[in-house]
């Protein structure tokens, strides 16, 4: 009796549970799950079912019939063989659309220098752009102009200061994009305290001027000819590479 159990719990710890899919569909989804290219003996071990192994000529054959499936229904993938192993690859004809895609990407990410000034105007909003400079040690005129152009931030106003320097807050976008409810839900950070710099002299403007650089600021544009050199590592680009 021990035996029998014994022999019946090994029996039942290796056999796989069946998918009833076909073989086909099994390396399909194989292929479309692996992170890498797999070999033939490695697709048949994970396709193999019901105890009978799956031969190299019938994963080739099944990848023929996938194959002929894509092109037959307008697909923009194949199963290409790459060195010794199989892998789902996009055609050729779809790389100027992945291309754009990858541009997109890239526009995407925020460059460290742009983060610290979001976090900066984030934190202590309504803030004049000298006060972020002094924190950050270099000018940031491009970094604020690409901040705008993004709409993750808006000209919030001017100070009650001699020449109402224009003040800088976040956006409706911002919270969004960092998924937050509200100002409130920013995490504390030491040594940045989560308060206003100023208060604000007059309204706020109309939504079009929250897309558009400072240009009227010249004590801005001032600044940047005085540390563009200094910059151009940081805000050479608005993405990183």
């Amino acid at each position: 009796m021990s035996g029998a159990a014994k022999s019946d719990s090994t029996t039942g710890s290796e056999v796989m549970e069946s998918s009833g899919l076909s073989l086909t569909a099994r390396l399909e989804a194989v292929l479309l799950a692996a992170e890498r290219s797999l070999g033939d003996a490695r697709l048949a071990e994970a396709v193999s079912e019901d105890g009978a192994a799956v031969k190299s000529e019938e994963i080739r054959d099944a990848v023929d019939d996938l194959n002929a499936q894509y092109e037959k229904t307008g697909r923009v993938f194949r199963i290409i063989r790459i060195a010794s192993g199989w892998r789902v690859m996009t055609i050729p004809e779809a790389a100027p659309v992945l291309k754009r895609l990858l541009v997109q990407r890239q526009q995407s990410r925020l460059t460290p220098a742009t983060l610290e000034t979001l976090a900066i105007i984030a934190y202590r909003q309504p803030v004049m752009r000298a006060e972020i400079e002094a924190i950050r040690g270099v000018a940031c005129g491009d970094v604020l102009r690409g901040l705008l152009e993004r709409r993750l931030v808006r000209i919030a106003g001017r100070a009650e200061e001699l020449g109402r320097p224009m003040l800088y807050g976040t956006t409706r976008e911002f919270l969004k994009v960092f998924g937050l409810a509200g100002i409130d839900d920013l995490p504390e950070v030491e040594g940045l305290p989560r308060e206003p710099s100023h208060r604000v002299a007059a309204a706020k403007p109309s939504p079009e001027s929250e897309a558009k650089p400072d240009m009227a600021d010249t004590q801005d544009q001032s600044a940047d000819a005085d540390a563009k050199s200094g910059e151009s590592n940081a805000v050479g680009v608005t993405e990183d590479a």
